[in-house]
């Protein structure tokens, strides 16, 4: 019998059906919402078909990286650094994806048109005050923020209770935050129909909302693996890629405060 010896420390994957499950899943989802949206017969039982098929490839997909890197030992020092390059480089391109709602809110309100009147806010569109709901959001993320922080600290010192409740009151915060964001969207007088203000301002809040649930959930399977001692001092690389991007989302919530709330809302 022959010896293989690995003489580099990258991870070589296994063959997987998940990438192809994923992308006839996202192929799915895409064609049945498009064919829902213009009245097709079969389309939301194709999207639904799809979603529910998508959410398994995650499940199943992430389930395999946990076990190659807390007990099958893969994901070596060169394989984490790669890990980080793609964190940090899918961040920038989240940045970029909010920079286009900015731009196109800062567009319309800069120089508005004289189909809305010429004036911003448009007439007709009566403003949440950003000082009731979106301040108390900002107030939540921040210290959200902060136990996060507090969590990812007590990674490094190795105080695991420190990292429990850390992350359990993250994920605390961000569910006030959630139920607060669709208080304030059941509240208001304008819906993402009603012209340039109601688009930007859905669309802008609406994927910073989609975003915190996504942060949120990747805190709770961290909160999860931590309870069940997959990460040490050392190797903790899911728990910091879930710590940047729910700083991320809060300071995207912090430019959407200023700009769309208060600023926008002169």
């Amino acid at each position: 019998m022959v010896n293989l010896v690995q003489r580099h420390p990258f991870h070589l994957v296994d063959q997987s059906p998940w990438p192809f499950l994923a992308g006839m899943s996202s192929l799915s989802v895409t064609t049945g919402f498009v064919m829902y949206m213009h009245c097709y017969q079969g389309g939301f039982v194709l999207f639904a078909f799809g979603f529910f098929s998508l959410l398994f490839t995650f499940f199943v997909w992430w389930r395999d990286i946990i076990r190659e890197s807390t007990f099958q030992g893969h994901h070596t020092r060169a394989v984490q650094d790669g890990l980080t390059w793609g964190m940090l480089l899918f961040i920038a391109s989240e940045v970029m994806f909010f920079f286009a709602f900015f731009w196109a809110f800062y567009s319309a309100c800069l120089s508005p048109t004289i189909e809305i009147g010429g004036v911003w806010p448009p007439p007709g569109v009566d403003v949440l005050s950003p000082w009731e709901v979106p301040f108390l959001n900002t107030l939540i993320l921040l210290v959200s923020g902060a136990t996060c922080t507090w969590s990812h600290d007590a990674m490094i010192c190795g105080d695991r209770q420190g990292v429990l409740y850390g992350l359990l009151l993250t994920v605390c915060l961000g569910a006030i935050f959630t139920a607060l964001q669709a208080v304030e969207y059941l509240d208001s007088n304008f819906t993402i129909s009603d012209g340039i203000y109601g688009s930007t301002f859905f669309l802008a809040t609406g994927f910073h909302g989609f975003h915190v649930l996504v942060g949120s959930t990747f805190l709770i399977v961290c909160l999860l693996r931590a309870n069940n001692h997959h990460f040490t001092r050392q190797h903790h690389f899911g728990f910091e890629a879930a710590a940047w991007y729910w700083h991320f989302v809060d300071v995207v919530w912090l430019f959407l405060f200023v700009s769309i709330y208060w600023w926008g809302g002169l």
